[in-house]
């Protein structure tokens, strides 16, 4: 045998190992978890941003990375055992949303990495350790830059409706985030000279009830604290509110485009785009707790006048002008 013939001979028994490994690697397809509170009908618009958050980085759904569902259709209860899936399943990582979504998948493993979007002050909720260093198995989009965005909503409110005397503030009793944000919302209620009617609903059963105190207390305006039950209810929400005649504002826009008069938050879609750059750091080897979590950049003020019409309402010239979209 030739000398030249005998090199490449060994040059490729010795690469032989290193190819097998390849296509063994290239033949495992990343498996991620993805777990919802609502159902996969509401806010599909979210969804396809975060497909194309993964499409712009490589990864293509159905190709070279499996995506499994699991959603709690409005039933947090049910979320623990959802949870459980993607762990039984030992994905490469579980993606969850708001701090329901989230809280259930962290209780159910301190070891798969975990992306979430729209969670609502993680580190107050105790997700997180910190924006900056994250600790832990969990990392993601922040869905608000703090609490002080709630105290914006009624400060919105009460400029849309000087007259304002007491305003309905519905939360959902589940949410950890609402606790929270009802201590900032009462100060920020002392500032602006209202006082508070507190009221909790867990899911569309308990509503008109809560309705019903509303109209027994005379409030003149109503603020919805973002959840996931509560906005996947959103068209039962601004017809309840239609009907009670009361201004309400929410935090996020498909309220207001289901009907609700304003609405002031962060742009979930840009959220969800976003957590795919998690997804792909983490599955090309980063760990979740050197990954810092980013706060939203970018808030909208929606309006709806058709709804602010049919209320009886003129919308103040200072508030049209920070609109960002304005529903006719």
């Amino acid at each position: 045998m030739k000398r030249r013939e005998l090199i490449t001979l060994l040059g490729a028994a010795a690469a032989w190992p290193l190819a097998a490994h390849a296509q063994q690697q290239a033949g495992k397809v990343p498996r991620i978890g993805f777990l919802g509170v609502t159902s996969p009908s509401d806010r599909p618009s979210l969804l396809d941003a975060f497909r194309q958050g993964l499409r712009e980085l490589g990864w293509v759904e159905g190709q070279n990375i499996v995506i499994d569902y699991r959603y709690a259709e409005g039933r947090v209860d049910r979320l623990p055992d959802l949870a459980a899936d993607p762990v039984r399943l030992k994905v490469d990582l579980i993606v969850s949303e708001g701090t329901q979504g989230v809280t259930a998948a962290k209780n159910a493993t301190d070891t798969i990495p975990i992306v979430m979007t729209t969670v609502r002050d993680p580190v107050g909720t105790g997700l997180i350790a910190s924006l900056a260093r994250p600790g832990g198995n969990v990392t993601g989009m922040s869905g608000s830059a703090g609490l002080e965005i709630v105290a914006k909503q009624l400060e919105l409110l009460k400029e849309t409706v000087p007259k304002i005397r007491r305003v309905a503030i519905l939360s959902n009793p589940a949410n950890a985030y609402h606790q929270l944000a009802i201590k900032e919302v009462n100060v920020a209620a002392r500032s602006l000279g209202v006082q508070l009617q507190l009221l909790e609903a867990r899911g569309p059963n308990e509503f008109d009830s809560a309705f019903a105190a509303m109209a027994k207390e005379r409030v003149g305006a109503l603020l919805v604290l973002s959840d996931g039950v509560l906005n996947s209810h959103r068209t039962r929400l601004a017809d309840l509110a239609a009907r009670s005649r009361l201004p309400a504002a929410y935090g996020v826009r498909e309220s207001v485009e289901a009907g609700g008069l304003m609405s002031y938050g962060p742009s979930f879609l840009d959220s969800y785009r976003r957590a795919a750059t998690y997804v792909d750091q983490i599955l090309k080897g980063t760990k979740p707790a050197e990954l810092p979590v980013e706060q939203p950049t970018k808030y909208e003020l929606v309006i709806n006048m058709k709804t602010a019409k049919a209320l009886g309402l003129t919308i103040p010239q200072s508030v049209l002008l920070r609109a960002d979209h304005v529903i006719e």
